[in-house]
């Protein structure tokens, strides 16, 4: 599941001071809401016959695992590099309720295609959150397809050790031919500035814009 990871050397990190500061926060997170064009991806995703919701979480996770600091976790005071990220989706049931899914990055499209049609499966035949293991090498998805939000916030417990980012998705809008959404990214600002944040949402918007 490209859960490999090496140990991050602090002490010739030229952010060692600004990973110190943040960390000893109660609330380490900082996050951004912003706007993705979509017109170019919903289209490529309609010609490959692919979900556009499997077409943009490909697209995020292509960018989370090329821009290095968002592969960044604390494990136990420790910083880690892994070589993948995956997904773990909010993923809607037919009662309403969701489950936390397990979606694995995969490069290929339609291979990636394939175990999100299948990880989507499985959530809505079961029942409960949790309904399997899952590691540090995670980004936490979620979509709020009825709102078109200007701004985001999430629940957290501050006394549970997370640095995994958090990235949502709302409602998809389309004005004179345009299609946009909002898109909200929440990381540990021990980890990442908004440099880094912002590489990300060029990034995605390039990969959005692509054929």
């Amino acid at each position: 599941m490209g859960n490999t990871k090496q140990k991050f050397n602090l002490d010739t990190w030229n952010r060692k001071e600004h990973y110190l500061f943040f960390k000893q926060m109660e609330e380490p997170f900082f996050g951004i809401t912003t706007i993705i064009d979509c017109t170019i991806a919903y289209q490529k995703s309609k010609e490959l016959g692919i979900s556009f919701f499997t077409y943009y979480l490909h697209k995020t996770l292509m960018a989370v695992n090329t821009i290095e600091s968002f592969r960044y976790r604390i494990i136990e005071n420790d910083i880690y590099v892994f070589d993948q990220i995956n997904a773990s989706a909010t993923i809607l049931r037919e009662d309403k309720t969701f489950g936390f899914s397990l979606i694995t990055y995969a490069e290929e499209i339609n291979e990636f295609a394939e175990i999100t049609k299948n990880e989507i499966a499985r959530i809505q035949s079961t029942s409960g959150l949790f309904t399997r293991e899952f590691a540090e090498n995670l980004i936490h998805f979620s979509v709020l397809p009825w709102i078109n939000f200007s701004s985001y916030s999430h629940a957290r417990s501050f006394t549970w050790p997370d640095s995994c980012p958090k990235i949502s998705f709302g409602k998809l809008t389309e004005e004179n031919g345009k299609k946009t959404m909002a898109i909200s990214v929440h990381v540990h600002h021990g980890l990442m500035d908004g440099y880094h944040v912002g590489l990300f949402t060029s990034l995605l918007q390039d990969l959005m814009n692509s054929n």
